[in-house]
């Protein structure tokens, strides 16, 4: 588990703007026109469209894509009553979770009202506000009466998602975990640990499914709930047994093949698991601490078959799986309902994608790790960028055939398009790339560990679990920065490259580099003294294989590194230079731009190394290139000069690499348009296609560009600088990269040594 400290907590929250969500308008709103449009006068008209036709607000307003987050704090995330304003922030974090998963504005309302009644009446009076209702942390029993009333009396979707969203994603898992065990759901038998709102929910869906209730023990925190217990209410008593034989957890568990855990933790132990059927299935879901760790429970029984809540451990049941999602399949029908057909097309859309070949921009090029249906995988990561197509699209197809819908989709493959845009499949880029350095984490040298920066990235990207750091640098001083910022050092290893303790490693080192490049001047004194810097020493440790990549940049001069990279490292063969590319992330797509950092004035053989090396990077995460050459010209408009030399470069790309899509010169606001691009320039080999790389002229015009998109734009993200064509890998960051930035460029150097790693030595980068 990541550890979170509080001041971390605090600071997130507090920090800037207050709180984690905010409104941003949707329309123009800079001229005297635009704010009469916007409100007086003209904002008249469309509230008269509504009043004549209610359902017109879909059209006019936000109503269609607005879920409110109600809640009145009773249950609040394993905190329990807190109260409706200490629970704001968990309603804020469930908003901004609709919102970068889903595209799904929301609106966190606390109500501080505990009568149910009067809680129904308050959420019934500001509904006409929202296109749907997602309940939150609501107590046991009220929540059931509150959803059903509220289900009842409302037109628009209303979910208590603490009931259903653990059901739905515990469900998929289950009929995945049976189907890997041989078993059939109509013939297992089910230990239910906890009565609560999401047991309930999860045993009537399994229910739904097949299973029997006849079959299930369901487990309260007096013992097995049985139909001779007095003072049930109607939740337990629809699931009290007529069995009198078995009153305790651990009766309850000998011979079950499904234990199914919603309690607290540590309430099973081993010897209960080694009393299951063969293949058990275990979900133990309490949360932080499981009803059982992972460890404990494959030691009892090396066959189980194994959930939890937890993201270190395989098949997570994670609630954002779903309920992001299923909104999104009925915000897009206009649905009055999240019915029983709604919620199973889900499960079914979720077990499913568990079975099918699993997406990443490194597994499916360079299997790197290929997760695939079993034991260890049977239950989708949250970060499948697929969740959004196919578990919405499955609601939504339910929505309609089931009659709640008031909007008919009938262009479904348009559907699937605008579902992939709506937030830019590539916002899920950067979580992909932490997902697949976790898979293989790697030994990467920081070699400014003494820049803060540097050090609470270094120690960040541990705690992510994609590397294991070696910090390069004095440790006391080390030590005093870290106890300044309140970070802990376990794990990571330090090395003082000057110390005398390294004495024999810089003298093995400054041997290999004079054996190295002895014919280019070197003495071994000289070799020997270079090794007292911090990245001649840091890199060594890669060339040599006692490290996995390296990051620096902070403080070294890039003209600097660049000369020890050439040194020690060495360029790419077939290649004569090598560069830097920044990724811009951004709702629009995916875009790579090169050089950012290397090449001051590239010529024409630069910047046909730099054209290769982009295409080659591209691929590595796992795109197709489709690049454009950028000048200020185009397509032969001025002759001379850089747009003549851009011009030569395309010339023979296009003669080297006859199935690359490449074309230039030309300016950027026809490689962005490609509409434009395809009228006035029909002949370009790139027709038809969008652009995903620009390769600019000049360092000087590269640099710009992204800092501008960096500078200007708070909805796009930029990665890098990513190096492409050293041996190794070797990355270098700027000297104004903050914590996020270091760890980003940390996850892709950790893939590039797993990649380098799988190709036997040779770089992808």
């Amino acid at each position: 588990m990541i550890k979170i400290t509080k001041k971390d907590a605090l600071n997130y929250h507090s920090k800037g703007r207050p709180g984690k969500i905010e409104v941003v308008p949707t329309k123009p709103y800079r001229t005297q026109r635009d704010l009469s449009l916007a409100y007086s006068p003209g904002v008249a008209e469309p509230c008269l469209e509504i009043q004549e036709n209610p359902q017109e607000a879909y059209k006019y307003t936000n109503k269609g894509n607005l879920v409110a987050v109600i809640s009145n704090g009773t249950a609040v995330l394993g905190l329990g009553d807190i109260g409706a304003l200490s629970g704001k922030p968990v309603m804020e974090g469930k908003s901004l979770l609709f919102k970068i998963y889903a595209g799904v504005d929301a609106f966190d309302i606390e109500v501080n009202e505990k009568d149910p009644e009067r809680f129904i009446e308050a959420v019934k009076a500001i509904a006409p506000t929202f296109g749907g209702i997602n309940l939150e942390d609501i107590k046991a029993p009220e929540c059931f009466e509150i959803e059903r009333r509220l289900k009842a009396e409302l037109d628009i979707p209303v979910m208590h998602d603490d009931q259903h969203g653990t059901a739905i994603i515990s469900c998929a898992g289950l009929l995945n975990a049976l189907e890997v065990a041989g078993k059939k759901i109509e013939e297992a038998h089910f230990v239910i640990n906890g009565a609560g709102a999401a047991a309930i929910s999860c045993t009537r869906l399994y229910c739904a499914f097949g299973a029997r209730k006849e079959n299930i023990l369901m487990l309260d925190s007096k013992g097995v709930i049985s139909a001779d217990r007095p003072n049930l209410n109607a939740q337990k008593a629809e699931f009290a047994t007529q069995r009198t034989d078995v009153r305790t957890l651990e009766e309850a568990m000998v011979g079950c093949d499904v234990f199914v855990g919603l309690s607290k933790g540590n309430v099973l132990n081993k010897e209960m698991v080694r009393t299951m059927a063969e293949k058990p299935i275990i979900f133990a879901l309490a949360n932080p601490v499981p009803e059982i760790s992972y460890e404990d429970a494959k030691e009892a029984r090396p066959d189980v078959l194994m959930s939890t809540g937890r993201t270190d451990y395989p098949n997570q049941i994670n609630n954002v799986i779903g309920f992001p999602y299923i909104f999104r399949g009925a915000l897009d029908t206009a649905a009055t309902a999240i019915n029983e057909e709604m919620k199973m097309a889900a499960v079914r859309a979720i077990a499913d994608l568990a079975k099918r070949p699993v997406p990443d921009i490194v597994n499916r090029a360079y299997q790197v790790r290929q997760f695939s249906f079993g034991p260890d995988y049977f239950i989708p990561k949250p970060v499948d960028p697929r969740l959004i197509t196919d578990v919405s699209m499955a609601v939504a197809k339910a929505a309609i055939e089931s009659g709640v819908a008031r909007k008919e989709i009938t262009d479904w493959k348009a559907y699937r398009q605008q579902l992939r845009e709506l937030m830019g499949q590539e916002n899920k880029f950067v979580q992909n790339l932490y997902d697949t350095a976790r898979l293989r984490p790697k030994r990467v040298v920081f070699a400014e560990a003494h820049h803060p920066n540097m050090l609470q990235a270094a120690i960040h990207a541990k705690q992510e679990g994609i590397c294991h750091p070696i910090l390069l640098g004095n440790e006391i001083k080390i030590k005093a920065i870290a106890e300044q910022h309140q970070l802990s050092l376990e794990g990571c290893e330090i090395i003082n490259m000057r110390d005398d303790s390294q004495i024999e490693t810089r003298h093995r080192y400054a041997r290999l580099l004079t054996r190295k490049k002895r014919r280019e001047g070197y003495t071994l004194d000289e070799a020997y003294d270079k090794m007292y810097e911090r990245n001649y020493f840091g890199m060594m440790m890669v060339e040599t294989g006692d490290a996995d990549a390296f990051i620096t940049g902070l403080y070294t001069k890039y003209s600097n590194t660049i000369k020890v990279a050439t040194e020690v490292i060495g360029i790419q063969p077939g290649y004569n230079h090598f560069g830097t590319m920044h990724l811009i992330t951004s709702k629009k797509g995916l875009y790579f731009v090169g050089d950012t950092l290397i090449n001051r004035d590239p010529d024409e053989d630069t910047l046909y190394d730099l054209a290769k090396l982009s295409a080659r990077t591209i691929r590595f995460f796992n795109r197709q290139p489709v690049i454009a050459m950028l000048s200020y010209s185009n397509f032969g408009t001025d002759q001379s000069g850089k747009p003549a030399v851009v011009a030569k470069v395309v010339k023979r790309m296009q003669k080297d690499f006859p199935s690359l899509a490449i074309d230039g010169e030309m300016q950027v606001n026809f490689a962005f348009d490609k509409a434009l691009r395809d009228e006035k320039y029909p002949f370009t080999r790139l027709k038809g296609m969008d652009v995903n790389t620009l390769v600019f002229p000049t360092l000087s015009a590269a640099n710009s560009a992204y800092k501008m998109v960096k500078a200007m734009s708070d909805d796009s993200l930029v990665i890098g600088p990513i190096q492409m064509g050293l041996n190794k890998p070797i990355h270098f960051t700027d000297f104004e990269s903050d914590v996020r930035d270091i760890v980003n460029i940390t996850a892709i150097a950790v893939i590039d040594a797993i990649v380098q790693e799988n190709l036997g030595g040779k770089s992808a980068l």
